[in-house]
């Protein structure tokens, strides 16, 4: 079973286990989310892409405008891989974008601004893996809500499988997945964490409130629950350490 990180190091570590085994079971949509304030996606970015370092230039990199796009070619000027904007808003061929030699797909940071576009070069890329890193694809100012909403959801942002989750909900609680593991919820008592919940899917927030209030494990199979990890103290101090 995994634990919580100790270090951003270690997330990313877990994070690219995570995205391996998926690709392996054959998904190929995935989520990768480190869910902090003000964490900064790019040192992050940076330590994800040797992930993909066997594919070379048959790896892709998304990003949701051309000025981010053009910082990390500015950043990243030795890179065997191709770094684009995913284009909204302008007329550029999908057909320029996605190529047929092109295996391997990373978005980095879309937002539901960008989902129109993003759909469509997702269907455009058909069958070939793609991992979304940090991305904010549900926004109801954007994307709407009600029946629109909910269309967008079942075609598209539902086909997504989160291979890692890590999110801070106070100083005391994390919510966290790292697949193949099920969804869980970690708390700080006397000192060391442990899980009060372990669930198949992502829990929403009444039941998150929920269970906090109850306090009591949740467990939907034979997983024992309650184990601590011996490094992760603090999760404020993380806090800072990612943020910094």
């Amino acid at each position: 079973m995994s634990e919580l990180p100790n270090s951003l190091e270690d997330a990313i570590a877990q994070s690219q286990t995570a995205v391996k085994a998926a690709l392996a079971d054959g998904c190929n949509r995935l989520q990768v989310d480190f869910l902090f304030p003000e964490l900064k996606v790019m040192p992050v970015a940076e330590q994800f892409v040797p992930l993909f370092a066997e594919y070379d230039s048959r790896l892709k990199i998304f990003f949701a405008d051309a000025g981010a796009a053009a910082l990390a070619r500015r950043d990243w000027a030795d890179a065997p891989f191709k770094i684009l904007d995913i284009g909204t808003g302008r007329a550029a061929s999908l057909q320029t974008k996605i190529q047929p030699e092109d295996e391997i797909f990373l978005f980095i940071t879309p937002t539901a601004v960008e989902v129109p576009q993003l759909e469509k070069l997702c269907d455009e890329i058909g069958d070939r893996p793609l991992v979304f890193l940090n991305p904010r694809l549900e926004d109801s100012g954007t994307v709407g809500i009600g029946y629109a909403a909910r269309k967008v959801r079942d075609r598209f942002i539902n086909t997504i499988e989160s291979a890692y989750y890590l999110r801070p909900i106070d100083d005391q609680t994390a919510l966290y997945r790292c697949y193949p593991g099920q969804w869980q919820i970690w708390v700080e008592n006397a000192g060391e964490y442990q899980i009060i919940a372990e669930l198949p899917t992502k829990p929403s927030g009444d039941e998150l409130d929920l269970i906090l209030m109850k306090g009591q494990p949740q467990t939907t199979t034979n997983a024992v629950p309650g184990r601590k990890p011996n490094v992760f103290k603090s999760l404020q101090r993380f806090l800072k350490a990612l943020s910094s």
